[in-house]
């Protein structure tokens, strides 16, 4: 590990989930508006939501969470972030509704914050690791450095 390196993961994970709590905001802004204002079906609701979240998120940790790291390639990024972070979170997010709110009855925002909670972990290793990587060459640069 590199020195320091735990105070950087550590400032990016605040940064993470001050983008995710603005992105949890947008995602129950708009499955309220979808649900009691337009009547949609809560799990179609859901995926709609969650990607304008997905959306709203992936701008903010390029900008923010992960300025630091090369900004090449933007739309293949956000093509990377919606299949894996975006997967994860619809996916995760629509099979927990069904569990919490479906089967066992709860209601569909505390079932929601809920879903929210347990997919994040994952989309933080998931964004780290595959869709805001570092450059090879600074990374390995930055080992002989350590060396």
């Amino acid at each position: 590990m590199r020195p320091g390196s735990w105070r950087v993961g550590t400032v990016r994970w605040l940064k993470f989930n001050l983008v995710g709590a603005i992105g949890i905001a947008v995602q129950l802004t708009v499955l309220i508006a979808l649900i009691s204002g337009l009547h949609v079906d809560y799990l179609a609701a859901t995926a709609l939501a969650v990607e304008a979240a997905v959306v709203h998120n992936f701008f903010w940790h390029e900008r923010f969470t992960w300025a630091d790291r090369p900004r090449r390639n933007r739309l293949l990024r956000c093509l990377k972030f919606n299949l894996t972070t975006g997967a994860v979170s619809i996916l995760g997010n629509i099979a927990l509704m069904e569990l919490l709110v479906g089967i066992w009855r709860l209601p569909y925002l505390a079932g929601n914050l809920a879903a929210i909670t347990l997919c994040s972990l994952a989309n933080f290793a998931i964004s780290d690791r595959i869709v805001f990587v570092r450059d090879p060459g600074t990374a390995q640069r930055e080992c002989r450095l350590d060396t």
